[in-house]
């Protein structure tokens, strides 16, 4: 049981939002804390700014009973979960800035014996940079009164108020002490086993997780490019060999995204350079298979029939959400309007109102219609599994030019 009565939860995104929500429908009061006027705005409405289901129930729920608001302002609090990104840089070493200007907010609001645990995906070594930016700006605080923990998120995008609830939790912290603090913090929602070790192996824990699957993907995309050059369908290959007891091979796609599977293994790679040779390997792999789509839907407007236009369905980086955090759909897109612009994109999807920013400015994409976007173009790029994709009659797609990454129409 734990005797934390206030949280402040430091940025509302993907998973922030859905943390506060679901301790504040447990009874904690929580200030959630954004710099977005959007964000702020809509959670204090009861709604929220992007898609996720069962999310929106539960914070109408907490706003309502007044155990969950939202400010651009940190507050005090007994505990801070801080849940901001943490991109690469360049040269794919992680950007801590998010997490530094998080601290440097909290660091003012203590008084002593507080939590502060890291959720952001960090690399290694990052939660103890937290901890010793929060002492460097409190030198008046006694260093045994802050407690500091990592605890990364492992949840599924389109499925986190169930997995928050029935997902194995790794809690690492800078002590022991710390660990248990947050251990039962999480034991107020987590039903599942909640997992404590040390913060740097907790950071781990998270990337390991990640780099595994993106190796996976990697054998998929690989075996994509293969099937492709010697004639081979490959949907059906890895159904054949998935047959095999042993065997459980995933399915390929247009590249990885997300703030994941996409970012995670540099991490690692940053970490340890010269030994991350096989994690390097996945992560260039995956990288490279964007370009590979571009190369594929060039070939196609370049054969006779071919009506200027290319419908691109899907722009998240997953089914069904509307996340477009590192989409390789994203990246395509643009790189084909930038290559051709004579040709006409017309981008299909379903979950967002207004074109993306990395799209903005260039005058040959428009967002339209999945009917539109089918009736229009002779060349049709699947990027995402869409379940309203997986619909689409076989009439409406009778004489053109299908590059299905998906295999949802194989």
């Amino acid at each position: 049981m734990t005797s934390i009565k206030e949280v402040a939860v430091v940025g509302l995104g993907y998973i922030g939002l859905p943390t506060a929500a679901i301790l504040a429908s447990k009874g904690i009061i929580v200030k959630g804390v954004d710099v977005t006027p959007r964000t702020v705005d809509a959670v204090n409405r009861g709604e929220v700014p992007f898609v996720e289901p069962a999310l929106g129930d539960f914070v109408a729920a907490a706003v309502a009973n007044g155990t969950l608001s939202a400010s651009f302002d940190t507050p005090s609090a007994d505990a801070y979960i801080v849940a901001v990104p943490t991109p690469f840089n360049a040269d794919h070493s992680a950007d801590l800035s998010y997490i530094e200007a998080a601290a440097d907010k909290i660091a003012p609001q203590l008084r002593g014996n507080e939590l502060v645990i890291l959720e952001s995906t960090s690399p290694p070594g990052a939660t103890q940079h937290m901890a010793d930016r929060l002492l460097a700006a409190r030198p008046d605080l006694d260093s045994s009164t802050l407690h500091v923990a990592h605890c990364p998120e492992r949840v599924l995008p389109g499925r986190v108020m169930e997995e928050l609830v029935t997902n194995d939790r790794i809690v690492g912290g800078i002590t022991p002490e710390a660990a248990q603090m947050a251990k039962d913090l999480y034991s107020v929602f987590c039903e599942a086993e909640i997992l404590v070790t040390d913060a740097t192996t907790a950071e781990m824990a998270k990337l390991v997780e990640n780099s595994y699957r993106d190796v996976n993907i990697a054998f998929a995309n690989e075996l994509s490019v293969i099937s492709d050059k010697v004639g081979i369908n490959v949907w059906e290959l890895i159904e054949l060999a998935n047959h095999h007891p042993r065997v459980n091979i995933l399915q390929p796609g247009p590249g990885v995204g997300g703030h994941c599977i996409a970012v995670d293994p540099w991490f690692i790679v940053a970490a340890a350079p010269e030994e991350a040779k096989l994690i390097r390997q996945a992560r260039e792999t995956n990288d490279a298979k964007p370009a590979w789509v571009v190369d594929k839907v060039i070939t196609s407007t370049e054969t006779p029939g071919f009506n200027g236009k290319v419908a691109i369905l899907g722009l998240a980086f997953k089914a069904n959400i509307d996340d477009l955090r590192e989409s390789p759909s994203i990246a395509i897109a643009r790189s084909l309007a930038e290559k051709a612009p004579s040709i006409e994109f017309l981008l299909v999807e379903p979950h967002i109102e207004t074109m993306p920013k990395a799209l903005l400015g260039l005058g040959n994409v428009r967002l339209v219609s999945t009917d539109e976007g089918l009736e229009s173009a002779s060349t049709v790029v699947v990027l995402v599994d869409h379940d309203q994709f997986k619909t689409v009659p076989a009439t409406a797609l009778a004489g053109k030019d299908i590059i299905d990454t998906r295999g949802l129409w194989r």
